[in-house]
């Protein structure tokens, strides 16, 4: 059984111990990301919005929006990231047996997107996979992710990877809530001897109803928004999560003979789902405020909690809008912030929200601007919310081994063009992008359709939509990876419908 199992290794990565009742370091091996080729700059968003300057590049901390042309769908958007995932890290799609899609972005109640992605398996002959779509809200990729490692660690796993992804397209009326949009999707490779590895039964989760943001209009891509509820929640279901975990680790500390303390500073990273980059500044601000609370006797003459002592006595509950402990703990946070997640936040500035993939683009833009001895051997939290509501707080511990061609080195490398491509995009005016919204409106949804936009406008190797026929079945197409718009598209479509190609 362990040389069938060795077979399906990546080069480089370890050999697998079959001497545990558990495969070794279960996480995510690789990971790639996609986000849609064009933006608009938030500076200018404000001039057009008729807004005060800094409200959305201050205010929320955006600096840019990533957004798709009608070209685009969340079918295309993860058979992009799916192909990338497995052409650069020269993977063969019999070695995937199982796939997962976290999404929220909903076009069809019954097809799933992940059996569109199975076309992408088709040459290799390969239809036994496991999985299909998850859905709520943002969290849906976590969802999957968690669905993905319990499988790899079950008695159901025959050996071969798992493939997560998560994508969305992130778009709203015409209003405060636009600022907050943005596409993308991740696909993320989960299977043992991994460089990211989920730490066991280290998970807090919160879950409970709440319309804080819906989309119960199905004709529709806008969801339904209680702004300021949205936030309570997020909040609230942090302290709930930080709380179940600080719990579980210090059960498994004092197991192992130690009564340390869990805080902040026993993370060397953390990374969160990002609406907008100030909510994750105020977010680790929170968790000081945890530990403040929680700790027996905080030292407030010297360190982190000098001249707190007036917030002693405060309910958490009370404190989700209070703007004098949000300043004094986000002050008292501040280096924390610079040092553990900053980084994390590049994605999120430059393309905005994502969604389900939203915290794993945070985790992608803070590997991409660390060295692999950097971040080898460290702890990274990871706070993942979806609205509804549903979020977890776990941990991931990245391996010791940094060394040339490891999995550590591959997986830095792999993203360390993140930047470059963030800077190749095309930037568009905010009335341009007011079209694009207005054309995705008009047309969402629409049978018998042709897409207008440009597909020379799109990154090459990109997936793009052709038509929609009378019967609403999509056919996609791939701009030639070699950028040669002359040579003819690869094609995917339903058995059934007729071979269309784009003119």
């Amino acid at each position: 059984y362990c040389n069938v199992l060795q077979y399906f290794l990546m080069p480089g990565s370890g050999p697998i111990s079959c001497l545990g009742p558990w495969p070794k370091d279960v996480g995510i091996i690789a990971l790639e990301l996609y986000f849609p080729s064009q933006y608009v700059d938030q500076a200018e968003l404000e001039q057009l919005d008729g807004v005060a300057a800094g409200k959305y590049t201050v205010g929320l901390g955006q600096a840019r929006m990533g957004f798709c042309s009608d070209r685009e769908d969340i079918n295309s958007l993860c058979l992009t990231v799916v192909q990338r995932l497995m052409e650069r890290n020269g993977l063969s799609y019999d070695s995937v047996g199982r796939l997962e899609v976290g999404t929220e972005t909903i076009i069809d109640k019954s097809k799933s997107v992940k059996t569109v992605i199975m076309q992408l398996f088709e040459d290799s002959g390969n239809t036994d996979v496991e999985g299909i779509d998850t859905t709520n809200a943002c969290y849906g990729g976590t969802a999957a992710l968690f669905n993905a490692v319990n499988w790899v660690e079950s008695s159901s796993w025959d050996g071969r990877y798992a493939l997560v992804v998560a994508g969305d397209i992130a778009v709203y009326a015409t209003g405060s809530a636009r600022p907050t949009g943005g596409a993308g999707a991740v696909a993320m490779l989960v299977g043992p001897n991994a460089p990211l590895a989920f730490e066991r039964g280290l998970r807090g989760t919160h879950m409970q109803h709440a319309y804080d943001f819906y989309k119960p209009d199905l004709m529709s891509e806008y969801p339904v928004v209680d702004g300021k509820l949205s936030i309570e929640c997020y909040l609230s279901a942090l302290d709930r999560c930080y709380s179940v975990y600080r719990n579980k680790i210090h059960a498994q500390w004092q197991r192992e003979g130690s009564e340390e303390r869990f805080s902040l500073d026993d993370f060397g990273f953390l990374v969160f789902h990002s609406p907008y980059c100030k909510l994750v500044q105020k977010s680790l601000a929170r968790l000081m405020l945890n530990d403040f609370l929680s700790h027996p006797s905080p030292n407030t003459e010297t360190g982190p909690f000098t001249g707190l002592d007036a917030f002693r006595d405060i309910k958490p509950e009370e404190t989700y809008f209070d703007r004098d402990v949000e300043k004094a703990f986000m002050k008292a946070s501040a280096d924390l912030f610079e040092t553990k997640t900053k980084a994390s936040l590049l994605i999120s500035n430059q393309n905005g929200n994502m969604y389900t993939p939203s915290v794993y683009g945070c985790l992608a833009s803070l590997i991409a601007q660390q060295t692999a001895s950097q971040i080898a051997g460290q702890r990274i939290g990871v706070f993942s919310y979806g609205s509804g509501f549903a979020a977890t707080l776990y941990s991931l511990r990245v391996t010791q081994d940094h060394t040339p061609g490891s999995g550590l080195d591959k997986l830095v490398s792999s993203l360390s063009d993140l930047k470059v491509r963030l800077d190749s995009r095309q930037k568009v005016s905010p009335a341009v992008f007011s079209e694009n919204m207005k054309l995705r409106e008009d047309t969402h949804h629409l049978a018998n359709y042709v897409p207008r936009g440009s597909v020379e406008d799109l990154f090459p190797g990109t997936w793009y939509l052709t038509r929609v026929d009378d019967k609403h079945r999509r056919e996609y197409a791939r701009r030639p990876v070699d950028d040669d718009l002359t040579a003819a598209p690869e094609l995917v479509r339903s058995s059934t419908a007729p071979e269309v190609q784009d003119e």
